[in-house]
């Protein structure tokens, strides 16, 4: 292997920055403003309430992910009975029954986001401005970013670098800088700081434009938004200002000028010295004059406490700053200040002073803070609390700070208001949480500052969400009752004090499996043992240690779906299958008070259609055969079949006729054969290719490529066919055509008609002559031509009102030929000479490409947008989500010139066109395109509304996949379990409830459900299982289908018994307690307490049950858990023995220990007491940190030693021992040979002689490296090693004596070196399935065979692999991969090559080869236009065809689960 090629499979998230603005609207734009409540028994307690103000958008970032969403409100509405299907979260809070994220757009970086900030333009709520978002990055990056309307994403505005020869002084000779740029903004938006290199100050001036007049007449025309922008930035040199050591930095509100306060300390500390020299810090303020370049200094304090280091602006109309230190929080500003101790360990500058001190005591070092009022702010402890700081004022003078206990929540990474009603908790430890907040005063005579002691904490497990319902009793009874996340925190002193009261409830959260410490690879409680190939993979599930404290878990990932099969039977030669309803006639329904939801109908037949025949089941109670009994058309198959006329009919359409029936009984039968018998006899063997039904039309495409449409008449139940006018003389054939029920009483696409205004009041207008109620919506008709064009027309009038050219290429946005592409994308001009240039090579296979499957709908949902999907002849999935653009008034312009060249008079087009509509193309990486043998003639795309609860499409075929909505965002979920799938529908009945039905190739019909226990709404379907502690290493034992795993529970104890376990017990010494006072020793302290479970999937998918617990010794640490097979000497048999290394941790004056454990886990599981018994433990010296099993033996390193012991069945003997440097991280083994990663000192390659007994070393790195994980990577016959770092790289050695550079053999020389961009914990290596291109080589070559891919996990909680390539396809796409980086334009301006290379953090290093291909920029290969995909290849000398299929094996390749 000199090849690899990196590959991410689950990306990051562990949410690290998020902030709020108005990013995709404008704080003018339509904001949800809610009704006051009608008085009722509310009002005496709670003053009359605030409205829910405009809701910015929510901004977020995990690793390189940037993601944008927005906040949707569901208002309280007495017209529940619609929306009880779904209980909304968190009851009603301030006339709001609900609230959720809704992604806007998210994007791929090439870089990690170090910190973010919202620029504003200012100008308070009903502006019309929006913000923009600037971006951080390693080392001096800033990229500015603005929502473009246009696209519906982001787009760049400005980009600031100050890195490279001509900047190389600002970092005065430095490589290496404690952290990254941090950006902030000033709170009117005139200007931002970032600040790099420790010491140097980027002041960003943001553009005053639009702030005459001329400005704001131009921001209030219809489509033109202004967004901040940065004009120009200049750097200020704060060593200049005789700043050392720079903490942190703020802009203050209420001035004039910008002012910048900067929190540095004069002279370093350290713990040793506290004593003596204790408040080294201070901050300074700055004014800063953009226009002048100046910064004179206004005010500054000094002794500040040496461990302040965050700085928190106090909004307008207080202003100031509050410092927040681990012991105090200081409040300053130009004229007063004030400070709050919070627990002892808070000195005074001298002991004469006596500081105010809270109630309670608390830490508050690693805290987040954000205001939930103008003097409130609330703040997230490092233990998840959530603290809140009142600021007790009077004008503009703070008298003192009042600090109040509330809720426990998520442990957080960031926390940010959004508007005045919400706060999200961004947390890269557990699943982050948007919460509602109120706040309300209520009249109390109790003790000021005091707070209820109550039960129920925000988070996200459901319990605690249930108890949050308010019961409308009796408010105040609730608070008191601790039924409501309440909090008093008091007013001035008077003995009735008025306080505020807040309440919160959860209303969303954000899955997050990271940071993932250790996993392991272990079987799905439904495997099924006899899969082969591809198929067998969906057997395996990763189980991954996840989350820290109280937010440990552990995540059960799966890649693919396996549904739980209810039942299966064989059904040879099954072309599709269908479920339809049958209600009776409304007469019976009349007089039965329950009427069912159209959602909870049970389904009446299914239908299933093989090769030359048609079935009919009936789905009551017993799937039962009624072939025989029913009046459908058995005799022939069918092509589809649904519900009309409100689900009162049935309409089957088979190749040559329709039937409509109702029930069992027909009503209606058309034959299609010959629609006009004088016609030439070749109109004979005119069959029905595909239909498409919306209820009261179905839409037929024949065998020849014309369309016919049935229209049914709700009043009699009957149907008549008819030829649309626009088809009858058609030039070309149509290749797909679908019908759209843009359903609702608001119709989605009605909005994007240019005279949207007209129909938004008046439904009767609209609807015309069919006389069908005003809220069943519109119903187009959408159709692809052979040549790739894309119409949309009205139904039934069949006008035009949307069409596409070259819909086949897959541009990435769609836009109405009328209005002419938007002029600003670069690449319209360049592709047009590139097709001349092309030659006919590519022609030819881009003739044949054509659109054969056509979808589109809107699923059920307030602000939900339609979802446009296209197939193509190779398989190629596309894409679209529709948008609204409401574009400026000149593409008038445009519009005449093009309608002479379309001969439609300009009338028709400006009435009915729909020109707001546009579609952005969406990426599907996760999904494998199929590769089509032949065209197949089955529709692949099947839609459904309900199954478990989710909502989305299911694409059948030889690559079946789920495609799921979650939140607008598109989930895209493989299902490998079945192989390929011929036929998939819903069922809903009493024994499958919102289930579903596949047919697979092989001819089984199964009847299943969704697994109810994952979360789909991530990138991999998910499972956590709550632990309430930090995982640590977790290991699988497959005999019994166990996982052991290490956890460590922070147990707090008195202070004495935590100092008498540091004793040397060997020495005897007695601690001397003379420097504590005795109730000093009776002061509480926090340690880790280690265990060792041992757990077991649930058989019904519940919470997995511990089956045992090995507790640890106090002040010992289980370092790491193995499943090890040992040989035992004595009666010569294997034995798989759970080996547990420990160390105990004593502080830095006694010597480290540690012992080694080993269990047998029992063959009777019927008692869980013997399920494991110790067989050994032995204290060793040095701590025990990594175990492996050698050929019988077991590896042990302790300390900086690793020896080999032989097992004798009761004794453990060391028979060879090697000295490692340091200390040892991980251990890896292949047949002989030991890779071992030191935690300073790289890599050594060590191999075991059994006849000699000896461990030797045959090489080593000999750079300096801080390993995280290592592991052995095979290909073929050669070995590799792979080992990841501190600096979040990955780098492959390999062993080759042979070669002079390797000094005689003792080197390992570097095959290739990667910036994977997160920390790599874990290495697993797992065997590369063989592949399409692999089979059809006639010999297939042992290399092929023996290749193994390594599967990774990360602290951001992605998931990747790292797969060997053979050097052709390597080189292939590495050609690719540098012509991509010029070809695609790139998110926030990074450079992909730039974010790849090798990170060395100053150390010297030598740079290896670049032998890794990055597949996260290849993937936009997929997402360039069919004519760029063809040029790009034709430029790197190979075809379109060759590069998809290499990119397609690598994905079947390394599908592991």
């Amino acid at each position: 292997m000199s090849y690899a090629a990196f590959k991410v499979m689950h990306w990051a998230t562990g949410i690290e920055n998020c902030v709020a603005g108005f990013i995709t609207h404008s704080s003018a734009d339509a904001a949800p403003k809610l009704p006051p409540l009608q008085t009722d028994e509310f009002e005496s307690e709670w003053t009359a309430r605030k409205e829910t103000g405009p809701i910015p958008n929510l901004v977020v970032t995990a690793g390189n992910i940037l993601e944008v969403y927005v906040v949707r409100v569901q208002e309280e509405d007495n017209r529940s009975s619609r929306s009880s299907t779904e209980a909304k979260r968190g009851g009603v809070m301030a006339g709001l029954s609900g609230a959720s994220l809704e992604l806007v757009c998210s994007y791929k970086l090439h870089g990690n986001v170090e910190t973010m900030a919202v620029l504003s333009m200012g100008g308070g709520d009903g502006s019309r401005k929006r913000d923009s978002i600037i971006l951080a990055f390693q080392d001096a990056k800033i990229s500015v970013l603005e929502f473009d309307d246009s696209i519906h994403g982001l787009c760049i505005s400005s980009m600031h670098c100050f890195e490279g020869p001509e900047w190389h002084y600002l970092k005065r000779g430095r490589e290496s800088f404690a952290r990254g740029p941090i950006v902030k903004v000033d709170p009117q938006g005139r200007c931002g700081g970032v600040l790099v290199y420790d010491l140097q100050m980027i002041i960003l001036k943001s553009a005053q434009a639009g702030y005459g007049f001329a400005g704001d007449d131009e921001a209030s025309g219809s489509g033109s938004t202004i967004s901040a922008r940065v004009e120009s930035s200049y750097v200020i040199s704060l060593r200049d200002l005789d700043m050392k050591h720079v903490k942190d930095f703020i802009f203050v509100h209420g001035y004039i000028e910008p002012v910048m306060v900067i929190l540095h300390e004069r002279e370093l500390t350290w713990a040793g010295r506290v004593s003596w020299k204790h408040h080294t810090c201070m901050v300074s303020a700055l004014s800063i004059s953009t226009t002048l370049k100046q910064h004179p200094l206004i005010w500054s304090a000094v002794n500040l406490p040496h461990d302040a280091y965050k700085l928190l602006a106090v909004p307008s109309p207080i202003g100031g700053v509050l410092v927040i230190g681990s012991n105090t929080i200081h409040y300053h500003s130009q004229s007063v200040s004030c400070v709050l101790a919070l627990n002892n360990f808070a000195v005074p500058l001298d002991s004469s002073q006596d500081i105010p001190r809270s109630s309670f005591n608390v830490e508050l070092d690693a805290a987040n803070a954000t205001w939930l009022l103008h003097d409130v702010a609330i703040l997230s402890t490092k233990t998840g609390e959530l603290l809140l700081l009142t600021l007790v004022y009077d004008g503009r003078v703070v008298q003192r700070l009042e600090l109040s206990k509330s809720k426990a929540s998520v442990l957080t990474s960031g926390i940010t208001t959004i508007g005045n009603s919400f706060f999200f908790l961004g947390s890269r430890l557990g699943d982050s949480l948007l919460v509602q907040y109120t706040c309300g005063m209520g009249t109390s005579t109790t003790t000021s500052g005091h707070v209820k002691e109550e039960v129920g904490d925000i988070e996200t497990d459901a319990p605690s969400v249930k108890r949050l319902r308010r019961s409308p009793s009796d408010p105040l009874q609730d608070i008191v009752g601790g039924e409501e996340l309440s909090l008093y925190g008091s007013a001035p002193n008077n003995s009735e004090s008025v306080q505020k009261i807040f309440s919160f409830t959860v209303r969303d959260s954000l899955i997050n499996v990271g940071p993932l410490k250790d996993f392991s690879y272990g079987l799905r409680l439904n495997a099924d043992p006899n899969a082969t190939g591809i198929a067998k993979q969906s057997n395996y599930e990763l189980v991954c240690c996840s989350g820290h404290g109280k937010n440990g878990a552990l995540c059960v990932l799966q890649q693919s779906i396996r549904p739980e099969m209810i039942t299966e039977v064989e059904l040879p030669g099954c072309k599709g299958i269908w479920t339809v309803y049958h209600k009776n006639t409304r007469g019976h329904n009349s007089d039965s008070s329950k009427m069912v939801s159209e959602d909870d109908e049970y389904h009446a037949y299914l239908i299933i259609s093989l090769e030359s025949r048609t079935m009919v089941l009936e789905t009551a109670d017993l799937l039962g055969e009624v072939t025989e009994t029913v009046e459908y058309y058995v005799l022939g198959s069918t092509v589809t079949a649904g519900n009309l006329f409100g689900r009162r009919r049935v309409v089957q359409i088979f190749a040559r006729g329709a039937r409509v029936l109702d029930g069992s009984y027909m009503t209606q039968d058309i034959s299609l054969g010959s629609p006009n018998p004088g016609s030439s006899s070749g109109s004979d063997n005119l069959t029905v290719s595909s239909a498409s039904i919306a209820d009261p039309y179905v839409l037929l495409r024949m065998s020849d490529g014309s369309i016919q449409l049935l229209i049914g008449d709700p009043s009699t139940c009957t149907v008549s066919v008819t030829v649309p006018a626009v088809f009858e003389s058609l030039k070309e054939s149509i290749s797909a055509c679908t019908l759209y029920h843009d359903k609702g009483p608001e119709p989605w696409l009605r909005k994007t008609s240019t005279d949207a205004w007209l129909s938004t009041g008046i439904g009767e207008a609209i609807d015309g002559a069919d006389g069908a109620p005003s809220d069943q919506g519109d119903i187009y008709c959408l159709v692809c031509y052979e040549s790739g064009t894309l119409e949309i027309f009205e139904v039934p009038s069949f006008k035009c009102v949307f069409s596409v050219d070259k819909f086949v290429s897959g541009k990435t946005h769609l836009v109405d030929t009328v209005i002419g592409e938007p002029s600003k994308d670069p690449h319209v001009s360049r592709n047009k000479n590139s097709d001349e240039m092309a030659g006919k090579v590519k022609k030819e296979n881009v003739l044949n490409m054509k659109v054969v499957e056509l979808a589109m709908q809107r699923w059920l949902g307030q602000h939900t947008r339609p979802f446009l999907f296209g197939i193509l002849t190779d398989g190629t999935v596309f894409c679209y989500h529709a948008f609204l653009y409401e574009g400026s008034e000149n593409s008038l312009k445009t519009e005449e010139a093009t309608s002479l060249q379309n001969s439609v008079s300009l009338s028709s087009i400006s009435t009915s066109r729909l020109r707001n509509l546009r579609f952005v193309r969406v990426p599907l990486e996760s999904y494998t395109r199929e590769e089509t043998s032949g065209l197949s003639t089955c529709q692949r795309i099947t839609i459904f509304k309900n199954v478990g609860g989710y909502q989305g499409l299911f694409v059948s075929g030889s690559r079946p996949a789920w495609f799921m909505i979650c939140r607008e965002r598109l989930r895209v979920h493989p299902q490998l379990c079945d192989g390929s799938i011929v036929a998939f529908t819903v069922l809903h009945n009493v024994n499958c409830n919102h289930g579903l039905i596949y047919v697979t190739s092989q001819g089984f019909l199964k009847i299943c459900q969704l697994p109810s226990v994952s979360s789909y709404d991530n990138y991999w379907p998910v499972q956590k299982i709550p632990l309430k502690a930090t995982p640590h290493q977790v290991t699988y034992f497959a005999e019994k289908n166990l996982y052991p795993l290490i956890v460590s529970i922070p147990v707090v104890k008195p202070l004495n018994q935590v100092l008498s376990s540091l004793v040397d017990q060997e020495g005897g010494h007695q601690i001397d307690h003379d420097g504590l006072s005795p109730d000093e020793l009776h002061r509480t302290y926090t340690v880790d307490e280690f265990e060792v479970r041992i757990m077991e999937p649930e058989k019904s998918g519940g919470p997995w049950q511990t089956k045992v617990t090995i507790p640890m010794q106090s002040c010992e640490s289980a370092l790491t858990v193995r499943m090890v097979t040992l040989f035992n000497t004595t009666t010569k048999e294997n034995e798989t023995l759970l080996a547990i290394g420990t160390a105990y941790v004593q502080g830095e004056d006694v010597a480290a220990r540690g012992r080694v454990l080993l269990f047998s886990i029992g063959r009777n599981t019927d008692n869980p007491q013997n399920l494991v018994s110790e067989v050994y433990s032995k204290e060793l010296k040095g701590a025990i940190s990594a175990l492996a099993s050698l050929q019988g033996h077991l590896l042990i390193a302790s300390g900086p030693k690793i020896i080999l012991h032989k097992w004798t069945g009761t004794e453990l003997n060391g028979v060879a021992f090697f000295d490692a440097p340091l200390y040892v991280v991980s251990l890896n083994i292949v047949k002989n040979f030991i890779l071992l990663g030191d935690i300073h000192k790289s890599i050594y390659f060590l191999s075991w002689k059994e006849q000699g007994a000896q461990l030797n070393l045959l090489a080593k790195d000999f750079g300096n490296l801080d390993c995280f994980a290592t592991e052995f990577l095979i290909d073929g016959t050669t070995l590799s090693l792979v080992v990841s770092d501190d600096q979040k790289n990955v780098q492959i050695f390999y062993y080759a004596p042979k070669m002079s550079e390797s000094w005689k053999g003792h080197k390992l020389l570097s095959r290739a070196e990667f910036h994977v961009g997160a920390h790599v914990t874990k290495f697993l290596r797992l065997q590369m399935l063989p592949t399409s291109s692999d089979r059809t080589t006639a010999a297939p070559s042992s290399d092929k065979t023996n290749r193994f891919a390594l599967l990774f996990g990360t602290l951001d909680g992605s998931i990747g692999c790292i797969a060997p390539l053979d050097e052709l396809t390597f080189r292939r796409l590495q050609t690719l991969q540098r012509k991509l980086i010029d070809a695609v334009p790139h998110v926030a301006g990074l450079n992909p090559r730039a974010f790849r290379q090798f990170h060395s953090n100053g150390k010297a290093h030598r740079p290896g080869p670049e032998n890794i291909v990055d597949c996260e920029l290849l993937c936009h290969y997929e997402m360039l236009q069919l004519e760029e995909q063809l040029d790009v290849a034709h430029q790197i000398g190979t075809t379109r065809e060759q590069i998809l299929s290499n990119l397609n094996d690598l994905s079947l390749g390394t599908s592991f689960l």
